[in-house]
């Protein structure tokens, strides 16, 4: 993996063979990602798809004293006015100095598309040092500049040396790929060419001092742990207590982080992901240009993958001793909390919809709360989930879609088997809802979720919403999705194009 030296990074299609349009079974979907069948497969019909744009300016939004200068026309972005109220609270839980969101636009007109709009570009630019003075300018690359060609690596080039904030290209053009997680990439594409930095120090074998010796013995305690734009702050502080209670510290990036933790990343013994989908592009260039070794294997939800994930970063530091003594004192203490909750959701049958990795997971997390899964809607699928999805119980009729949107599949699908509830993220809970599904929205930044504290926390939410669910079947009587009456006599799966399940060509 080495695309740093170029401008733009490959989008997931290519760089990873990713899917984004399946029907079948676990077991169908694992079997054929194995075999390398799923890549090429797409619909005959498809109601929209997401921009990466958008999903890079979820990262990208957080980031603290930092200007982002979406470089397209106005409606570009136009989602962030939406975001700057609740981008500025998250922001101040990590640092209550942060100044929020502050964004503008180049508001590229039909004028523009013809001569270019390098020159608003370099407007911006001036604009954004002079009025905020921030560490680092990040200017989002939308359709209109890709397109016709604005020189944006080589305005930034000839402007970098007369600017004191860092200036960061990302580019994310949402024509370029129909994986929205193309947009993680880009994201990092750009940290990784302009934040991330060689470390200052220089090792040696014998340390001059002992404040020379502390540090050294604190970079050898470091990981660089990845957090989500849809974790919430208390995920962090979980996550983090975890892993100083294996006397480690922890350098949390990208999201809400400060420009400057870019640089620190190249000074940790270890990167740590959470999430695979979202951060094996720069893990992966991190260990290759600075020799950092990282993790990236599972999500820590539930016991079991929350136990894994602990393991594995113990048995690099040699830790394994001290992680089984955590990890039995956690659980005894969860199993029982927990153990009122069993008896509500034994049971319960569950659809979940969301991200790859964190679906897998939190099936696993239900199915050891004694729930039953149904099915799985994700948004696009490759290697990274084929371990966690061939460990779930009944994976063999467990029902998955993969799509990214197409809204249309997942009524279907819901009307047919008819959970007892849903769990998914935003932009998806809504669906269920107008079907008079009850909802617990399961990924959020005000939601508790991750380690052994967030297990604990979804189950007493589920038990909660499952004992009163009359908001979702008045919803359901008072409303209807656009779809007509045969649709959900239909296969869902019938605009998959060489479907698995149905034989469709």
């Amino acid at each position: 993996m080495d695309y740093i030296k170029q401008k733009t990074p490959p989008v997931r299609e290519d760089r990873l063979r990713a899917c984004n349009a399946f029907g079948g079974t676990c077991c169908d979907l694992v079997g054929a990602s194995r075999s390398g069948c799923l890549y090429g497969l797409k619909r005959a019909f498809a109601q929209t798809y997401t921009c990466q744009l958008g999903l890079s300016l979820a990262i990208l939004n957080t980031l603290r004293d930092a200007v982002i200068i979406i470089h397209g026309p106005i409606g570009c972005g136009g989602s962030n006015i939406a975001n700057a109220g609740l981008a500025k609270n998250l922001q101040r839980l990590r640092d209550p100095r942060a100044r929020g969101l502050i964004w503008l636009s180049t508001n590229l007109t039909e004028i523009d598309a013809i001569r270019g709009g390098e020159d608003k570009l370099k407007e911006a630019i001036w604009y954004a040092e002079r009025e905020f003075r921030p560490r680092a300018i990040i200017i989002v690359n939308s359709c209109v500049p890709a397109l016709i060609g604005d020189d944006i690596d080589g305005l930034v080039e000839g402007l970098q040396k007369e600017v004191s904030a860092t200036i960061v290209p990302v580019h994310c053009p949402g024509f370029k790929a129909k994986i929205m997680a193309s947009a993680y990439d880009a994201v990092y594409h750009g940290a990784l060419r302009n934040l991330v930095k060689a470390p200052a120090y220089y090792d040696r074998v014998l340390p001059d001092d002992l404040e020379e010796l502390k540090e050294k013995y604190s970079r050898s305690r470091t990981v660089n742990l990845l957090n989500v734009s849809s974790m919430s702050r208390q995920d962090e502080l979980e996550l983090t207590r975890l892993l100083q209670a294996l006397d480690l510290k922890v350098n949390l990036l990208p999201c809400y982080a400060h420009p400057d933790s870019f640089e620190d990343a190249t000074e940790a013994a270890l990167s740590v992901s959470i999430c695979p989908t979202h951060d094996d592009y720069f893990i992966g260039h991190l260990q290759a240009k600075y020799g950092i070794p990282f993790i990236l294997r599972t999500i820590p939800l539930g016991i079991k993958h929350t136990s894994a994930w602990l393991l594995d970063i113990a048995r690099f530091f040699g830790l394994e001793k001290e992680a089984q003594q955590l990890i039995a004192e956690e659980t005894r203490q969860l199993q029982e909390a927990l153990a009122p909750y069993r008896q509500v959701l034994q049971g319960k049958r569950a659809f979940i919809g969301g991200g790859e990795i964190r679906v897998g997971a939190t099936a696993a997390l239900l199915q050891e709360l004694g729930m039953e899964v149904l099915g799985l809607r994700i948004y696009h699928y490759d290697h990274f989930a084929d371990e966690i999805y061939d460990e779930l119980n009944g994976k063999e009729t467990m029902v998955v879609n993969v799509a990214t949107s197409q809204p249309f599949e997942q009524a279907n699908l819901l009307a047919k088997l008819k959970p007892d509830i849903y769990l998914g993220h935003v932009g998806l809970n809504g669906w269920a809802a107008k079907q008079g599904i009850p909802v617990c929205p399961v990924y959020g930044v005000n939601n508790l979720y991750m380690g052994y504290a967030g297990m604990f926390e979804i189950a007493r939410r589920l038990v909660r919403i499952l004992k009163n669910p009359s908001f979702n079947r008045n919803l359901a009587a008072h409303t209807r999705l656009p779809y007509f009456a045969k649709w959900y006599q239909e296969n869902p799966f019938a605009y998959i194009d060489n479907n698995v399940l149905t034989g469709n060509k």
